[in-house]
């Protein structure tokens, strides 16, 4: 009798165990037509991964800057924020910062303009532009946070004036007072842009690398970014959250 029940466990175990793989082979061989029709008919769209969502049927597309879903044909793509309305969660802004989280430690902190706030025992690091005015509604919540060292890292994508300013803030006696004057004050740069400023050409290749696609983007040291002019009440939310 025992022996005949060994067997039976080892055979439904086996049995199991088959199944399971069977799923996955079919779940992959889903996601894998879908990434090959979209791949077909979406042009230059680098398709980085898919996944299951928590709906039945709906697949989560990663085109690396943005997620999109789609069915399981491949045949319809729905653009837009998958909200979770039990807790009104938005579960697209949760995986694409899950997605493309940093190792905040391996920032080149070197090349940024350092300001210190308070004690500034917390810290965050910002891609900025000095002409984003999203990124001077930043500079003034900030105002209000205190302990935390900010680095801001010059990211001149909107205008050849960008790059000029930035040149000049960074060749700037005082970077953090210039940076803050300017963006806080309108008080515009004077010094000549004529110093090493490699460090803002290597911000340009790290921000398109991390794929910071706008102004200002704002990373915590947990490595998740939160996009845009954060409200001060969010960011000191998930600064306290940190420590």
């Amino acid at each position: 009798m025992k022996t005949k029940l060994r067997t039976a466990i080892a055979t439904a175990t086996a049995l199991a165990a088959m199944l399971g793989i069977g799923c996955s082979a079919q779940a992959d061989q889903t996601t894998d037509k879908i990434k090959s029709t979209l791949e077909s008919r979406m042009g230059d769209a680098t398709i980085k991964s898919v996944d299951k969502t928590p709906i039945p049927g709906l697949y989560e597309v990663n085109l690396g800057t943005q997620i999109v879903y789609s069915d399981a044909t491949g045949n319809y793509v729905l653009l837009g924020d998958l909200v979770d309305t039990r807790n009104s969660k938005n579960l697209t802004e949760a995986r694409m910062s899950e997605i493309n989280k940093i190792d905040f430690a391996k920032l080149p902190l070197e090349d940024a303009v350092k300001v210190v706030k308070g004690n500034g025992s917390r810290k965050i690091a910002v891609f900025s532009d000095p002409n984003c005015p999203y990124c001077k509604q930043l500079e003034t919540t900030l105002k209000s946070i205190d302990n935390v060292t900010v680095y801001t890292f010059l990211y001149p994508v909107l205008s050849p004036d960008s790059t000029a300013k930035s040149k000049s803030i960074w060749c700037s006696k005082d970077r953090g007072m210039t940076w803050e004057s300017w963006m806080l004050d309108h008080k515009a740069p004077s010094t000549a842009g004529t110093c090493d400023t490699t460090a803002i050409d290597k911000n340009l290749k790290l921000g398109r690398s991390m794929n910071v696609t706008g102004t200002p983007t704002v990373f915590l040291v947990d490595g998740r970014r939160l996009p845009g002019a954060v409200p001060a009440d969010r960011l000191e939310k998930e600064l306290s959250a940190l420590h």
